[in-house]
């Protein structure tokens, strides 16, 4: 059966309120977690500021409805002011409501317009507007503090003059000049479709940044350097930085300031799953797969290092599985648990018949491209290969200061012969990463190398019998990822 690539071309585009008299226990109503401490950093509040801001929000709020119920077409609104002892302030445009706003434990402020004065002048403001160019009253919104309705302009007197044949009173609007331009924001997440040119369409692999520059991953015959993109939206998105195919098959495209990265994969059922990191699965592992022709599909790692002829050419350095994919699915991303292991390729069969698909590492294209994975745990520097180069194995891992971890994979490998064990470290630069090779005496592990040091890169040779060895890595100082290349008799 004829293996190819996965491009997809002339595709068809694409709780119950609280009612005011509720009791409201302040003591169960807790904020979520990392609200308060987001309050301090965003507010300049501290702790004790924050929980006494929420409380109080807590119990005014249902007074503010009641009394929107009670003044009826009266009601002018309702606003919290001061920073820490709000005072809630409910608007009527009748003085003769002040006594029961008082009673309530509000401050009333008799106003000139009712709120629902102020949203019929908005209505007629948001019909009108909009036809114009969006430089031109791009923003409206009704400012209950000054009993206004607020218009945000580059060109105020040319929206002033939009304004006066609208027929509404002058008098409640308000032009201010403002640069603000709105834009819709959208996620990028792993799996998601995007197209190329007006029928291509592939999927996104993981979201990734280089500098200041965001972005994400795919498969390399989906698009060449320079080449546009739009989102599953058909919204524009981004251009290809680069591409390599045949040889290899991956890519990588920067997005504009529209599209927000996501350390997610779309899991075909509405959710996401996480991306924690990207350390290699050892073959026979879990992996899914997800695409935006088939969504998401699940088998097992197959081969490594597999090498595949297409119709374009060879591709080399390929994972071999058994989870099916289509067309359209290429680029997608493949990962086990929540380590990204890399972007769809090529296959053969179908997700009704089966079939085999191969996917491009993931740690090979942030290497070759210098780019950092978008993690939930931050964007964790790209893993680079420095002089470590030319050894069969290599595997990837993040250490915290002070960490260690084992390799393989916290695993072992056996070695039947004796002969040479070699492995090259490379760890970041500026910390003081160490490496032990290990051997199994039918106890326990006994350290038989050791290379300690006080640089980020490490070497070991040893010549050893047969047996059981792993690697031991450790950080003495300074925490990223590193990668480790090693070889056995």
């Amino acid at each position: 059966m004829a293996v190819s690539v996965l491009t997809l071309t002339d595709a068809p585009a694409v709780a119950q309120p609280e009612t005011a008299g509720a009791a409201v226990n302040a003591g169960v109503r807790k904020p979520p977690p990392g609200m308060v401490e987001a309050l301090q950093r965003d507010l300049g509040l501290s702790a004790a500021q924050v929980q006494a801001r929420l409380l109080n929000e807590i119990r005014l709020t249902p007074i503010a409805t009641q009394l929107r119920r009670r003044l009826g077409s009266r009601f002018g609104g309702s606003w919290l002011s001061g920073t820490i002892a709000q005072t809630l302030v409910v608007g009527t445009a009748r003085a003769s409501d002040i006594p029961q706003i008082l009673a309530a434990g509000a401050r009333p402020e008799v106003v000139s317009r009712s709120l629902a004065e102020l949203h019929v002048i908005k209505d007629k403001l948001d019909a009108a507007l909009p036809a114009h160019p969006p430089n031109v009253g791009s923003v409206r919104y009704v400012d209950v503090r000054n009993n206004i309705v607020t218009v945000l302009s580059e060109d105020p007197m040319k929206t002033e003059d939009i304004i006066k044949g609208i027929g509404v009173d002058t008098s409640a609007v308000r032009v201010l000049a403002s640069g603000e331009r709105p834009r819709p924001l959208y996620d990028l997440v792993g799996g998601d479709p995007y197209y190329i040119g007006t029928s291509a369409r592939c999927s996104i692999g993981f979201s990734v940044v280089k500098g200041t520059q965001r972005g994400f991953v795919s498969a390399g015959h989906c698009g060449k350097a320079g080449n546009t993109t739009t989102g599953f939206n058909r919204v524009a998105q981004g251009t290809f930085q680069a591409s390599t195919f045949p040889g290899s098959d991956f890519s990588w495209i920067g997005v504009n300031s529209n599209w927000t990265p996501k350390p997610s994969v779309n899991n075909g059922s509405g959710g996401v799953v996480s991306v924690a990191g990207s350390r290699e699965a050892i073959e026979g592992s879990s992996v899914c797969r997800s695409g935006s022709t088939t969504d998401w599909h699940c088998g097992t790692i197959q081969q490594r290092n597999a090498s595949v002829t297409y119709p374009q050419g060879n591709i080399f350095e390929l994972t071999r599985t058994n989870v099916c994919a289509e067309p359209g699915d290429s680029g997608g991303s493949f990962i086990s648990v929540d380590q990204a292991q890399g972007v769809t390729s090529g296959g053969s069969g179908d997700c009704d018949s089966g079939g085999t698909t191969y996917f491009q590492p993931i740690n090979e294209i942030l290497i070759t491209y210098g780019l950092s994975l978008v993690t939930t745990a931050g964007n964790p520097p790209p893993p680079t290969t420095g002089t470590c180069t030319g050894f069969p194995h290599t595997v990837t891992g993040t250490l915290a200061s002070g960490g260690s971890a084992y390799q393989p994979n916290n695993l072992y490998y056996y070695s039947g012969v004796s002969g040479v064990h070699s492995a090259c470290l490379d760890g970041p630069d500026g910390t003081d990463f160490d490496l032990y090779l290990q051997k199994w005496n039918g106890r326990g592990w006994v350290t038989v190398a050791a290379a300690e040091g006080p640089n980020p890169d490490e070497k070991i040779t040893y010549t050893g019998t047969y047996g059981y060895y792993r690697y031991r890595v450790n950080s003495s100082s300074g925490s990223g990822p590193y990668l480790l290349g090693y070889k056995a008799p």
